[in-house]
C-alpha cells in the first residue's frame, strides 16, 4: 500500500489547488491572499468591474507579483525575458 502526503490549499470551503510540498502549498495560499487584498483595493476603484472580472484580475496580478512589483517600483516593464521567466514559472507551478 502507497501513502501520499498532499497538502490542499481550501478557500471558502472549497478545493483550491493540492499539492505534494507545504512549501507550494503555503506560497499559493499566501498568493490567494494577495489576491484576496487586490479584489478588495480593486472594489473602491473608480472603474466599475463585474465580480469575475475583478477577481480575475486580481488573481492574475497576484501570480506575477514580481513584474508588478518591478513596474511600480521603476516605471518600467522588465525585460522580455524576465516576464517570460515568469510566466514560465507559473505554468511550471500550476502543472505540477
Amino acid at each position: 500500500m502507497a501513502v501520499e502526503v498532499k497538502y490542499v490549499v481550501i478557500r471558502e470551503g472549497e478545493e483550491k489547488m493540492s499539492f505534494t510540498s507545504k512549501k507550494e502549498a503555503d506560497a499559493w495560499d499566501k498568493m490567494l491572499d494577495t489576491a484576496d487584498l487586490l479584489d478588495t483595493w480593486l472594489e473602491q476603484s473608480p472603474v466599475v468591474l463585474e465580480d469575475g472580472q475583478r477577481e480575475a484580475s486580481s488573481l492574475w496580478l497576484a501570480e506575477h507579483k514580481e513584474v508588478l512589483s518591478t513596474i511600480l517600483k521603476t516605471g518600467k516593464l522588465p525585460s522580455p525575458q524576465a516576464v517570460e521567466k515568469d510566466a514560465a514559472s507559473k505554468t511550471k507551478k500550476q502543472a505540477a
